[in-house]
C-alpha cells in the first residue's frame, strides 16, 4: 500500500536534476526509494516507524553487502531449536495451515542467532513470504474470499521463504556510500546535515483509512517476533493495537506538515503526494511556502494499490512531487 516501485523512474528524472550527497527518505515504507538513492550514489538514511518497513531498509540500504549463505537459509528450514509455538497457538485457523505456522516458530528459533544484517534478511525475506501468501498481501481477512488463483496463495510458506531469501539476496549493493536504517517517529528525528529530505507520508484520505497497522499487522509482529506488541486478542484478526500518526487524519495532518517542512527548513524538501488526498495541492504548496521561497510542482499518473474490495475507488489519481528549495 502506497510503494513507489511505479513512480520511482519519474523520482529518478527529478533527483537527478537536484544538486545533493546525503538523503532522508522519511517515511521509506517499501524502501524502493531510499534504494534508489543508494543506487544513484548518495548517502542515504532510511526511516520509518513500522518496525518491519526498518527492518526492510537495514536489508537492502544500510547492509553493505552481507548476504544469507545456503547453509544460513538451509539452517533456519531446520527443526525447531527450542520448542517456541508463539504463532501456532496464537494464529491458529487463521491466515496460513498449521504447518506455516509451524515453519515460523521455527524459523524464528534460528533468526535469533544471526548478526545485524543477515537477520533483517531473514525477516525481510519471512515478511515478503507470508505478504505473498495472503491474498493481496494484507491481514484485514482471514480466508480465500480474495483468491486470484495465484500459485503462491497456496505454495508452503518455507518455499516463498527460500525464493523470497534468493531474491533479497540479488538486490543487496556490495560497498557503495555509507548508509543507514532507523526506526522513529519523523517528528522525533534529528535534522541533522541532510542536503535532502524525501517526504512519502500516509495519505490522509478524505473517506476510509490508511491504517498501515490494520492491513500489515501479521508482518509488524513478525518482525519482531511480537516482542513488545499488544495483540487485540478479542477482534477476529488478531490485529496489533493501532498507533497514531497525525498524518492519517484531516483534522492533524496540516499541522504535522508543517511541522515536518519546519523541522527539515535547510534541506531541500522533495514531498511525494496523491490528488486523492487531504488536503490540497494548494494548500501544500501553502505550507511549503511558509518555510521555502520556491515550490516546484511535477504531476504524473499512478494507480495506487491499496483498496482490499472492488468497489474500491480511490485508486487512480494523480502522483503530484512538490521540490521546495
Amino acid at each position: 500500500m502506497g510503494s513507489k516501485y511505479k513512480v520511482v523512474p519519474f523520482l529518478v528524472d527529478i533527483l537527478g536534476s537536484l544538486k545533493f550527497n546525503s538523503a532522508l527518505d522519511a517515511f521509506s515504507g517499501s524502501g524502493v526509494v531510499a534504494y534508489t538513492l543508494k543506487a544513484m550514489g548518495k548517502q542515504v538514511t532510511a526511516n520509518d516507524f513500522l518496525t518491519f518497513a526498518a527492518t526492510v531498509a537495514m536489508a537492502t540500504v544500510e547492509n553493505p553487502g552481507v548476504r544469507l549463505s545456503d547453509s544460513d537459509i538451509e539452517t533456519i528450514l531446520g527443526p525447531n531449536l527450542d520448542g517456541r509455538d508463539f504463532i501456532q497457538r496464537t494464529f491458529r485457523g487463521l491466515y496460513f495451515p498449521d504447518v506455516d505456522h509451524e515453519f515460523l516458530d521455527s524459523a524464528w528459533s534460528h533468526i535469533e542467532a544471526l548478526n545485524r544484517y543477515k537477520r533483517a534478511l531473514a525477516i525481510s525475506a519471512l515478511c515478503l513470504a507470508a505478504a505473498r501468501k495472503q491474498p493481496r498481501g494484507v491481514f484485514t481477512v482471514t480466508d480465500l474470499r480474495y483468491d486470484d488463483g495465484r500459485r503462491s496463495l497456496r505454495a508452503p510458506l518455507r518455499d516463498l521463504f527460500v525464493e523470497a531469501a534468493r531474491e533479497y539476496n540479488n538486490v543487496v549493493v556490495d560497498g557503495g556510500p555509507t548508509c543507514s536504517a532507523i526506526c522513529q517517529d519523523i517528528l522525533r528525528v534529528e535534522p541533522r546535515d541532510f542536503d535532502l529530505v524525501y517526504l512519502d507520508p500516509p495519505y490522509a484520505p478524505p473517506r476510509d483509512d490508511n491504517d498501515y497497522i490494520k492491513r500489515y499487522h501479521f508482518l509488524e509482529g513478525l518482525s519482531v517476533y511480537w516482542r513488545g506488541q499488544t495483540i487485540m486478542t478479542a477482534t477476529l484478526t488478531k490485529k496489533l493495537a493501532k498507533r497514531f500518526t497525525p498524518f492519517a487524519y484531516k483534522r492533524t495532518i496540516r499541522d504535522a506538515l508543517l511541522a515536518t517542512f519546519e523541522r527539515f527548513a535547510a534541506s531541500t524538501i522533495v514531498l511525494s503526494y496523491s490528488t486523492n488526498s487531504v488536503p490540497t495541492e494548494a494548500e501544500v504548496i501553502e505550507l511549503l511556502q511558509k518555510v521555502k521561497p520556491s515550490v516546484d510542482v511535477y504531476a504524473v499518473e499512478h494507480r495506487y494499490s491499496f483498496g482490499t474490495h472492488a468497489a474500491a475507488q480511490r485508486r487512480q489519481a494523480r502522483e503530484l512531487i512538490f521540490v521546495a528549495r
